[in-house]
């Protein structure tokens, strides 16, 4: 038995379950950046600040890599995604509790995914849950950290996917390029064709040349209000 009185579990596929509580949840971005990052079969994989492990299940579902770890430093959501491994019987997920800085992977990763903190700590108001300001604010790791750990651990021509919010682009490809990491792809994703980008998927490649591709949009809804076709693709709403 655990200790904590709030999880409860929802079901990604008819295999894979996943462990929810009220501090870690998951949203649409989770689903964008699974997408998003795509691994290959033979891929060695990482997830950085994992939170309920949303991502590493949905690459798992999706794409099936060869491995994934996933790091978290909150013991609570580090017990979610224990639970979600076993409950969904999963073998090839391994999950471990530490700061992304101390990361080391038993071998040179391909891909390495990360869902950071959106806000610069010190700014915005803070979450009443000291987990979900940890979550939230980049109170125990910046995205230097993040690009910093990722060097070290992919090999080269390896990749970072990550998704931040539009006004940290800029921070994004500094912390990038001065990890050695160049930004190779970027996707903004819009509610809908008429508003501003409220997301960015960034790509970068470890000892790459300088070349960026900047994607067309994405839109969560089409005109009409409804989920875009693309969208329903991600979630799987258009399946059978």
């Amino acid at each position: 038995m655990n200790q904590y009185n709030d999880f409860s579990f929802e079901s990604l596929s008819e295999d894979i379950k996943i462990c929810i509580s009220d501090e870690h949840r998951f949203g649409t971005d989770a689903f964008l950046l699974a997408n998003f990052s795509a691994p290959r079969h033979k891929d060695l994989v990482c997830d950085f600040c994992t939170g309920s492990g949303i991502i590493a299940l949905l690459m798992q579902r999706d794409f099936q890599p060869l491995h994934i770890d996933t790091v978290e430093i909150q013991e609570k959501a580090f017990e979610q995604i224990k639970l979600s491994i076993e409950k969904s019987r999963i073998l090839n997920i391994t999950p471990f509790l530490c700061d992304l800085k101390e990361y080391t992977a038993k071998q040179p990763l391909d891909l390495i995914t990360c869902n950071p903190p959106y806000k610069i700590s010190g700014t915005g108001e803070k979450n009443n849950s000291h987990e979900v300001s940890i979550a939230r604010h980049e109170m125990l790791c910046t995205i230097d950290d993040v690009c910093r750990s990722a060097s070290k651990n992919l090999k080269f021509g390896g990749r970072l996917c990550v998704c931040n919010r539009p006004e940290r682009l800029s921070d994004i490809f500094v912390a990038m390029k001065a990890n050695g990491i160049e930004p190779k792809r970027l996707r903004t994703v819009h509610k809908n064709p008429n508003c501003q980008p409220w997301l960015v998927l960034v790509e970068g490649k470890r000892g790459a040349k300088p070349f960026l591709q900047i994607e067309k949009p994405l839109f969560i809804q089409d005109q009409n209000g409804e989920y875009s076709q693309e969208m329903k693709k991600i979630y799987k709403l258009n399946q059978e």
